[in-house]
């Protein structure tokens, strides 16, 4: 089934539904249809985002490269994401849209002990990718499964972890989280380099090595230049 919404993701003509509000960055709700099948994506076309002065433009790159290496984790918690520069707005990411339950976020999710080794890999991911903005709300709950999305705030080189995830610091990492980070730092896929810089792929490599090295989750660092967590919290 994944492998035939990447290919409408990727192929399909989109047409434009409807704007989210909530969002700081142009963010579209599209249909994208490929051989008589559609399906509801989410589509961030660069044209749309406002400039940061700690990341350069192209934030819908970061989205995808978060979903390439929540494969190679194997997560399977991002949705499956590609990018587009063909899009109504110019180029930017598509991202199967996830029709979750708004009552549920991270925060009330954790209530349920079944979730904790789930989050326990997020933890980690969001350690490896340096996730500046781990809102409460960007996990969410559809048809009994996790997902994690808007990752724009991803993978630059200086330390800049925010989360509200810390309810597992210093738990240790999992064997299978071990084997798949050592595989990241031994063959990161070639394909982030077509969306991050050298620098920062080097630095998501560093990054995995250091917590297979270290065997537990991060602890927050509250001496850091910045709070270690979002704002808003969800």
């Amino acid at each position: 089934m994944t492998s035939r919404v990447d290919e409408i993701l990727r192929l399909g003509e989109i047409s434009i539904e409807a704007r989210f509000t909530n969002s700081s960055n142009t963010t579209l709700l599209v249909e994208v249809t490929l051989e008589g099948e559609a399906i509801k994506a989410v589509h961030k076309p660069e044209s749309g985002e406002r400039p940061l002065w700690d990341f350069p433009g192209g934030l819908w790159r970061r989205e995808v490269a978060a979903r390439v290496v929540s494969d190679v984790l194997g997560l399977g918690m991002v949705p499956p994401t590609v990018a587009r520069e063909d899009g109504p707005l110019g180029p930017g990411s598509l991202q199967l849209y996830v029709n979750e339950d708004p009552e549920q976020h991270y925060f009330t999710l954790r209530e349920d002990l079944g979730t904790h080794e789930r989050f326990r890999q997020l933890a980690a991911f969001d350690a490896v990718t340096n996730n500046s903005d781990r809102k409460s709300g960007h996990v969410l709950l559809a048809d009994g499964e996790l997902w994690a999305i808007d990752h724009g705030l991803c993978f630059h080189v200086e330390d800049k972890l925010r989360t509200v995830i810390w309810d597992f610091a210093g738990d240790p990492l999992s064997e299978t989280s071990a084997r798949a980070l050592v595989g990241l730092v031994d063959d990161p896929p070639g394909e982030l380099l077509d969306l991050l810089s050298r620098s920062e792929v080097e630095a998501l490599r560093w990054r995995a090595g250091s917590l297979v090295e270290s065997g537990v989750l991060p602890e927050p660092d509250e001496d850091a230049p910045w709070p270690p967590y979002p704002w808003p919290l969800i």
